[in-house]
């Protein structure tokens, strides 16, 4: 394989995965698999160098979905900033610590998350509740977990959000996945500082990588503002990334 295909392929891979995190998330079980299995990138420099798809991506989304009136921040402002601290805390461990160890625990968390996907599917289809206001000692710790989670692995960040936004926020899987892209955007631009400074950045690879990924999310933010039934079919997307990540974690 040549340089060039090796490239293609990357890139193709990188655009599946950015249209799978705006709408879902788990894409970068696709891109960390190609920048250690495809480039031949090391566990801990794939974590580094997957960031900056992951930021270019969420910053075309989250533009998207401001410009369609779909990303309000002032009115999630109170979710943003545990979610914020979380992460950077995640992210100091991160540039110390190898999560490989984590892999063994990651697959019975996605059948976790299944469960909760599959049971009373109406609860991912309704409006975002705007009279609904949780307990501050209940969300504060939570949203800090999530993004402490997000910081230090990424993988499987976006379903954590979805799950802890639409069931316990009680909000749209549209509006969740547009102040999803925002906040892992947020400080995924912080945690690309850390990585860098320890040297576990392939800025040429991670750019190569972020042209599909934000391609990718562009042009899915772009339907999921634009068509109707967008929410049904996050929700469904949702599911089938859910069984494929199962299904490659059991059975390969």
């Amino acid at each position: 394989m040549t340089e060039l295909q090796t490239y293609a392929i990357a890139i193709i891979g990188a655009l599946i995965a950015g249209g799978i995190n705006t709408l879902a998330g788990n894409g970068s079980a696709i891109t960390l698999t190609i920048l250690t299995e495809v480039l031949g990138l090391p566990p801990n420099v794939a974590n580094g160098t997957n960031r900056i798809g992951i930021f270019t991506q969420c910053a075309a989304t989250s533009w998207v979905f401001h410009k369609n009136g779909r990303l309000n921040i002032a009115r999630h402002k109170k979710y943003i900033i545990p979610i914020f601290i979380g992460a950077v805390a995640g992210g100091l461990l991160a540039i110390n610590v190898s999560n490989e160890q984590f892999r063994a625990v990651f697959k019975f968390m996605m059948l976790f998350m299944l469960v909760a996907v599959l049971v009373r599917p109406k609860r991912w289809l309704r409006e975002t509740d705007l009279e609904f206001r949780p307990k501050w000692y209940i969300y504060i710790p939570l949203l800090f977990a999530l993004g402490f989670y997000g910081g230090f692995i990424q993988m499987g960040m976006g379903v954590f959000f979805l799950i802890i936004m639409v069931l316990g926020m009680r909000m749209n899987i549209i509006e969740s996945n547009a102040l999803k892209g925002f906040v892992i955007g947020l400080y995924t631009l912080f945690v690309i500082g850390l990585f860098h400074f320890q040297g576990l950045i392939d800025w040429k690879l991670g750019f190569i990588m972020a042209v599909g990924q934000t391609i990718g999310g562009f042009l899915t933010a772009r339907f999921a503002t634009k068509y109707k039934g967008a929410d049904k079919v996050a929700y469904y997307v949702l599911i089938v990334v859910l069984i494929a990540a199962i299904a490659k974690l059991f059975l390969f």
